[in-house]
């Protein structure tokens, strides 16, 4: 049995989907919150509700009561999936105090959690924004991660950090793992490729911060998935960067969804945002090591089944509230 959190977001119901297709029992735990448009939360929540071996608790991570309560109730768990998190750079220059709340006080109840129930195993589900900018090269484990450039990154290596000591004084066995730009079908609607083609589709221009030359290491979904399943492997303690293994120009990536929509794109150029960074690029030999994990989809394949997603989905896709 696992405990999935953020079970009703983006990277979190595709792994407790594909936990529950291989006939795992799970306890999804969600808050529900208003980080962004619930329609499709609510969207995933009920695709993993049709399972009779998926049970949901609604409820908040950093109510060290209400963890414990959900945890003492599963028997013979193998492993905790955290991956319940407030995300996205720039609105945690806004407010930052909700991403301390859930990214590192949250964190800290689910491990702590793990020690006081005996749960074997704990998998924290961490981000690429910790190394900051890198104008060349690849980031690697090893780089230093002690300057965040947002409150995002500082709350996400508060939970590392803490993860860490818990390893060290309780022997829990830990993996973290470094997402780089995660997209595809029923992503986040704050992201820039689920509002790229939204507005492409549309024939509206697109808001875009910075001049286009920005790379990302954008990392499909059902690869990412795949890579924290392969980390519930007892490893002691070690950090694992999950990245696309192949940078995109932003004005690449924004050509590509305008020639698979068939349409003209309409760019509205906006000032580069100081918690932005120019680039992130992925070193993941230490996952193809130790994980025997590579992404297998390309950017051209996985923004196609993103558009086939969207294109199926199309009356709900527009309803959600992108938060610009």
């Amino acid at each position: 049995m696992y405990i999935v959190t953020g079970c009703a977001g983006f990277i979190a119901s595709r792994l407790t989907l594909h936990l529950l297709e291989q006939g795992n029992e799970i306890l999804g735990i969600d808050v529900l919150n208003d980080a962004y448009d619930c329609r499709l939360k609510n969207y995933r929540l009920k695709i993993l509700k049709a399972f009779p071996n998926f049970r949901f608790k609604k409820g908040d991570i950093a109510d060290k009561d209400f963890v414990f309560k959900q945890v003492k109730s599963c028997k013979n768990l193998t492993a905790i999936y955290n991956l319940a998190a407030r995300a996205g750079v720039r609105t945690s220059v806004v407010n930052p105090w909700i991403y301390y709340h859930s990214n590192a006080l949250g964190s800290l109840n689910m491990i702590d959690a793990c020690r006081q129930f005996d749960v074997p195993k704990y998998i924290l589900a961490s981000t690429s924004s910790l190394y900051g900018d890198c104008p060349t090269g690849k980031f690697s484990e090893t780089d230093c991660t002690d300057r965040p450039l947002s409150p995002y990154a500082a709350s996400k290596k508060a939970a590392e950090a803490m993860a860490y000591s818990y390893h060290h004084l309780h022997g829990i066995d830990v993996s973290i793992l470094r997402f780089f730009t995660v997209y595809g079908p029923a992503g986040r609607p704050d992201m820039s490729i689920f509002r790229f083609i939204r507005h492409i589709d549309q024939d509206e221009p697109i808001t875009l911060f910075g001049d286009g030359t920005q790379e990302r290491d954008f990392t499909y979904v059902d690869d990412i998935v795949r890579g924290t399943q392969l980390a519930e492997k007892n490893v002691g303690y070690d950090i694992f960067n999950l990245g696309g293994d192949n940078v995109v120009v932003l004005n690449d990536l924004i050509a590509l969804i305008g020639r698979l929509l068939g349409k003209e794109v309409i760019i509205d150029y906006r000032p580069a945002h100081r918690a932005d960074v120019k680039r992130t690029s992925a070193n993941i030999d230490h996952a193809r090591k130790v994980l025997k994990w590579s992404p297998k989809t390309s950017i051209e394949k996985g923004v196609e089944k993103t558009i086939q997603w969207y294109l199926e989905n199309r009356q709900l896709a527009l309803k959600i509230d992108l938060g610009e």
